[in-house]
């Protein structure tokens, strides 16, 4: 019986072919390197987010692990003025098991990407729909859960974890204080930590499913924060 593949690391530790991707993003140059794309990124990808999910699961005592998630190189484009076909990265994401929700609006364990311009990984819940977003804001303000949250993001602070947000409201949001402790954590629309800068030469190493693992295991009580907060 043949052994399952492993992680051996993506095809290059600089991500060259994106960037050549990005130069020649039309459908005929992908179809002609369309086999490098899925040996060298696209099925590392799912190796990897595979393996992490195996690695790190212990460290979410109190939420689980939904299955790994590759997301499609190709671009939406009906709405969009560039016309572009083709995503210039390989994105996967470790989502927290929840039925009802878009992946776009679960907390997650992990997102990894490999591009053109940047490699990084983070962990948190990136774009809240509406609902979530209420909940969101309601555990930031409570005297106890908000506080709770600050100090987590000090600990990951101290190792070089950076919190962002992919959009917030210019002021804080009706039904709060204007001069809330944690005001400008209320006017967040999601809220994630970017992972320290991968070491260099490490994409392309076996040795990336630890380093990734340990980061997701560093930012696991985030994640179950943010799982709770927006159920």
């Amino acid at each position: 019986m043949p052994q399952a593949a492993t992680f051996q690391g993506f095809a290059d530790p600089d991500a060259k072919f994106f960037k050549r991707l990005a130069k020649n993003n039309e459908r005929t140059w992908f179809q002609a390197h369309k086999a490098e794309y899925e040996e060298g990124w696209n099925t590392p990808m799912k190796l990897l987010l595979g393996e992490v999910r195996g690695a790190i699961d212990r460290a979410f005592a109190h939420c689980d692990l939904a299955e790994p998630k590759v997301f499609r190189i190709f671009r939406d484009v009906r709405f969009a003025k560039d016309k572009s076909p083709y995503k210039t990265h390989v994105g996967g994401v470790l989502p927290m098991a929840r039925t009802g929700k878009k992946v776009t609006d679960l907390p997650m364990a992990l997102y990894f990407h490999v591009g053109a311009d940047e490699i990084f990984g983070a962990a948190g819940h990136y774009m809240m729909e509406p609902p979530s977003l209420a909940r969101f804001r309601a555990a930031v303000a409570d005297p106890k859960r908000g506080p709770e949250l600050e100090a987590i993001l000090k600990r990951l602070a101290r190792k070089a974890f950076e919190p962002t947000s992919h959009d917030a409201t210019k002021r804080v949001p009706k039904g709060f204080d204007p001069e809330h402790p944690r005001a400008e954590r209320l006017k967040c629309k999601g809220l994630t930590v970017t992972f320290p800068p991968v070491p260099k030469g490490l994409l392309a190493s076996p040795k990336l499913v630890k380093w990734v693992a340990d980061q997701c295991k560093t930012a696991a009580p985030l994640v179950e924060w943010l799982a709770f907060a927006t159920a």
